[in-house]
C-alpha cells in the first residue's frame, strides 16, 4: 500500500520533500496556508518534472505518475488522520514550528520530523504529547540533488523512531547521519561558520562573492561557493539560523551587519531574485561588482545590483 507523506510548508524547502517523496512513490499531501504560494509550488513541481523529462532523467509516463501523487491542502485540517510520515518545513521560528507540530501530532503520525536546520528538537518538542516518535529530519537544498538527510535524535526520541527515519532515508535515495540534539547540530554549526565569515570578507573587501566562491571551489572542492549558497537557502534563513546559535554560542556566530541590511533590504537571494548575486530565471549572473576596500557599510557592495 502506498504510504501517505504529509509535508507541512511550500516554500523552498518543503516544494523539495514533495518532490522527492512523490519521486520515491509516497502518496504527498502538500500543505500550505498561502493559497498563492501553494500553487505557485504545484506549478513550480510541475516545471521540475517536465525538465527532467527533456533530461532524460525521467519518462513522461513517471514524470505524470509522480505529479498524481501531489494533493494540496489548505491547512492540516484537510488531511485525514494517521498518515505515515508529517515532516513540518514552515520558517526557523519557534512558536511557528511549536504551533505547527503540536497540531500535526493531533493526526497520530508514525513518524513526526522537523526540517529545522538550527532549532533544538527538545524545545521543538516541549509542548507535544508523544516526543518519543519525534525527530529531525534535516533536508539539504536542493531536496532532489543533495544526497544527506541529518536525522536529529532528540532526547525523549525513541530508538524506534530513529530507526524508522534511517530507514525513510533509504526510501527517499538519502544517505543519513545520526547527530546529537545540540543547536545547529553538525551541518548548520560548520556552513553557517563559513557562511558568515565569507559575508564578512565581503563586507571588508578581500575579493567580490565570485571569487570567494570561485576560491572555494577550487581550492576546497567545495560543490558550491559559501555565498552562492547563502542565496540558494535564503540570506533571511541563514538570519534566523545565525541568531538562533548566537543565542546558543555567543557572538562567534553574530550575524555580520551586511547580512542584517541586506535582508532589510529585500535582498534574499534567489527567491527574491538578488542576494550576493543576481538571478534571472533561478539562474545566476554573474554581474557583481568588486568590493572595494572602506564599504564594508554598504549593502550594494559585492552584491547584485
Amino acid at each position: 500500500m502506498t504510504e501517505r507523506f504529509v509535508v507541512v510548508g511550500a516554500g523552498t524547502m518543503g516544494l523539495g520533500i514533495a518532490y522527492v517523496a512523490a519521486g520515491a512513490g509516497h502518496a504527498v499531501e502538500l500543505v500550505e496556508v498561502d493559497r498563492a504560494r501553494g500553487g505557485a509550488a504545484v506549478e513550480r513541481l510541475a516545471q521540475l518534472w517536465d525538465r527532467a523529462v527533456q533530461r532524460g532523467k525521467l519518462t513522461a509516463e513517471q514524470a505524470a505518475a509522480n505529479r498524481g501523487r501531489i494533493a494540496l491542502r489548505a491547512g492540516l485540517a484537510e488531511v485525514a488522520e494517521a498518515p505515515d510520515v508529517i515532516v513540518e518545513a514552515v520558517p526557523e521560528r519557534l512558536d511557528l514550528k511549536r504551533a505547527v507540530l503540536t497540531e500535526a501530532e493531533a493526526l497520530r503520525p508514525a513518524l513526526l520530523g522537523s526540517n529545522t536546520s538550527s532549532i533544538p528538537i527538545a524545545d521543538l518538542a516541549r509542548e507535544l504529547a508523544r516526543p518519543e516518535r519525534f525527530c529531525g529530519l534535516h533536508f539539504f537544498n536542493p531536496v532532489w540533488a543533495m544526497a544527506l538527510l541529518e536525522i536529529v535524535v532528540g532526547p525523549a526520541t525513541a530508538p524506534e523512531t530513529t530507526d524508522a527515519a534511517v530507514t525513510l532515508a533509504g526510501r527517499l535515495g538519502k544517505d543519513p547521519v545520526v547527530v546529537r540534539d545540540m543547536p545547529g547540530f553538525a551541518t548548520s554549526r560548520l556552513g553557517v561558520t563559513l557562511g558568515l565569515e565569507a559575508i564578512r570578507m565581503v563586507a571588508d573587501g578581500v575579493a567580490s562573492p565570485a571569487d570567494i566562491d570561485k576560491a572555494m571551489v577550487l581550492g576546497y572542492r567545495h560543490p558550491v561557493g559559501p555565498l552562492e549558497l547563502t542565496d540558494l537557502v535564503g540570506l533571511d534563513v541563514r538570519l534566523d539560523i545565525a541568531r538562533t546559535l548566537q543565542a546558543a554560542y555567543g557572538d562567534r556566530f553574530a550575524p555580520p551587519p551586511l547580512l542584517v541590511e541586506l535582508v532589510a533590504a529585500g535582498r534574499l537571494g534567489k527567491k527574491s531574485g538578488q542576494g550576493f548575486y543576481r538571478w534571472v530565471d533561478g539562474v545566476r549572473s554573474d554581474d557583481t561588482e568588486r568590493p572595494g576596500p572602506g564599504t564594508s557599510t554598504e549593502p550594494a557592495t559585492g552584491a547584485a545590483r
